[in-house]
């Protein structure tokens, strides 16, 4: 009798991917309803899991696995992207990568680039980073925290935010902190730089 081996998660996703590319790639003729399926077959590999998409260019898309932020799914990220299919239409990115932030709102906090200055020193093997935002204020603390983080993903990307930063503080810009601080914008080059001086890439 002959012995049939069980499709792995991944492999199920793929599958259902493949089967629905179609709807997929021109998800904006039914978003919700596209979005939501997407979502639940993704939380059937792992449960962290997330995806974002591009706009098209060139006939193409990208879809990126994220693990939303989360060190633990990492593992499922890299096995997904490394089960994908090559398919003319998609290129697949691990991670979230790093773009150019812009400004965003959560309830009735709002910051964006021109909001936002950061410094940075060593912290243990990693990079720990103070970060000055305009109208902080402790009420809102949460608030302007997650926006925080939020752009600092951005323009670090998700794997680099995850595995080299350190300790983050989040403060009132109008604080006299004493340290050389950077625009958001100027911070990926300054972070790299940052790395390769201090020899954290490869720890």
């Amino acid at each position: 009798m002959p012995l049939f081996n069980k499709a792995s998660k991944e492999e199920e996703f793929w599958a259902w991917f493949q089967k629905n590319e179609d709807l997929i790639f021109n998800f904006e003729k039914d978003q919700e309803r596209v979005f939501r399926k997407l979502q639940t077959y993704l939380q059937q590999v792992n449960r962290d899991l997330e995806f974002e998409f591009s706009g098209v260019k060139d006939n193409k898309r990208e879809f990126v696995i994220s693990a939303g932020g989360m060190r633990a799914a990492f593992p499922a990220v890299e096995t997904l992207f490394k089960s994908a299919p090559v398919l003319p239409r998609w290129i697949f990115v691990k991670f979230r990568p790093r773009r150019e932030p812009g400004t965003l709102m959560i309830g009735d906090v709002q910051a964006g680039p021109d909001d936002i200055e950061v410094a940075l020193q060593p912290d243990g093997g990693k990079v720990g980073l103070d970060v000055f935002i305009k109208g902080f204020s402790e009420e809102k603390s949460k608030q302007y925290t997650q926006l925080a983080f939020i752009l600092l993903d951005h323009t670090i990307g998700e794997y680099d935010m995850e595995t080299k930063v350190g300790n983050i503080n989040i403060q009132a810009f109008e604080k006299n902190s004493g340290c050389t601080r950077i625009n958001i914008i100027d911070f990926p080059a300054v972070f790299d730089e940052f790395l390769t001086k201090q020899n954290f890439r490869n720890n």
